[in-house]
This record gives C-alpha cells, sequence and structure tokens, in this order.
C-alpha cells in the first residue's frame, strides 16, 4: 500500500489548484478562489508503486458563497508523456524530490484503478493515513461491460439528500464524504457511470 509522507510540499496543492482552478470550464466563480480549504477525499494505490492517486475535495467561499469541487490528482517522479495539457503543476516533495502533478482524468493509472474501485477489485486508502482503508467510500457498479463503460467525474458535487431520489440513467458510481466549511460531513457521489443504453 502508499507511503503517505507526513512532509513539506512547495507549493502545496492548494496553492496549485487555486492557480489551475480559475482557468477550467466547470469552475463557478469569477475570479480566483478566496479561500480554498481541503475538504476530503480519498487514494488508490498503484500496483506498480510509482503514481500517487488522490481523489481530492476542496471548498472554495469565494464569492461570499461555498462551492465545492473534485479533482483527481496523481503524483509522478517525471512527466507524463503526452499530458503536458493536463499538467496542474510542478512541486517540491520534502522526502521525493520534484513531482510533477495532473488532473488525473488524463492519467492512465488513474483511471485503471478506478475501474478497478468500480469493480470491487480494490478498496479506497485513507486520503493521510499510510495502509489504511477508508470504507466510507463505496463503488458500484451494475452494468455488463465495465471495461468499455464512459466514467464521468463529478466536478461540482452535491450533497446527496434523503428525501430526493437520485437520478437515473446510471449503472455505476463512486460515493465519499467531504466537509463543509462550517464543519458538517456531507455524502455524495463524486464519479458517475451512465446508461449509455438510454442516451442511444
Amino acid at each position: 500500500m502508499a507511503v503517505i509522507h507526513h512532509t513539506t510540499l512547495t507549493p502545496t496543492k492548494l496553492e496549485l489548484l487555486a492557480a489551475w482552478l480559475p482557468a477550467q470550464p466547470w469552475y463557478a466563480g469569477s475570479g480566483q478562489p478566496a479561500a480554498l480549504a481541503r475538504a476530503g477525499g480519498f487514494r488508490l494505490d498503484d500496483p506498480a508503486g510509482e503514481v500517487g492517486i488522490e481523489f481530492m475535495v476542496v471548498t472554495d467561499s469565494a464569492d461570499g458563497a461555498s462551492v465545492s469541487y473534485h479533482v483527481p490528482l496523481t503524483y509522478r517522479g517525471a512527466p507524463l508523456p503526452g499530458a503536458h495539457h493536463a499538467l496542474i503543476g510542478q512541486a517540491e516533495h520534502g522526502v521525493l524530490g520534484r513531482r510533477w502533478i495532473y488532473d488525473g482524468v488524463h492519467d492512465p493509472v488513474l483511471m485503471a484503478q478506478l475501474r478497478e474501485l468500480l469493480r470491487g477489485g480494490v478498496q479506497a486508502q485513507a486520503q493521510s493515513v499510510s495502509d489504511t482503508a477508508d470504507p466510507t467510500v463505496v463503488g458500484c457498479f451494475t452494468g455488463t461491460d465495465l471495461s468499455e463503460a464512459e466514467l464521468r467525474i463529478v466536478r461540482r458535487p452535491e450533497p446527496s439528500r434523503g428525501d430526493v431520489p437520485e437520478p437515473g440513467g446510471t449503472v455505476g458510481y463512486v460515493e465519499a464524504t467531504w466537509h463543509l466549511p462550517d464543519g458538517s460531513e456531507v455524502r455524495g457521489r463524486l464519479v458517475l457511470v451512465p446508461d449509455t443504453a438510454l442516451e442511444n
């Protein structure tokens, strides 16, 4: 399992994301994030032990409102060929040295392990603790062919409401918890697998 190094990262993840988020088409703010904060997430292990995989939820309180963003991240010790467009930035890790940090949607290692999570072949790991499973993360797939299924990352997740039915048209999802700025814990879906049969 992945080892979490409690050390420095310069610039920090939040500093990198604060510069990167406003350029994304799904960013809801009108300028730089005013107060970006870590809100939750989890990790997956790379079987080869080379790539760090993290699904991070952050909250932005810019413009007087709180918005949650979900950013899958990968951390590599060398550039990922052909993925310069997905590079969030570079940082210096206190133990591992130079790291290239990518929007993980474009990293084949992350996407392969995400399919394994949906398939039930791997278990989510705690975001900040080594060798510790996170049982609050749930992956579910009820379709027939996950290898060809489209995986949709929910970039602006919303808390699920128990009194409102979940939308139909999906055959899989990844659900996890995160925290709002007031400290309350919420739960919602971070990844969806649409039922393409209903879209054709």
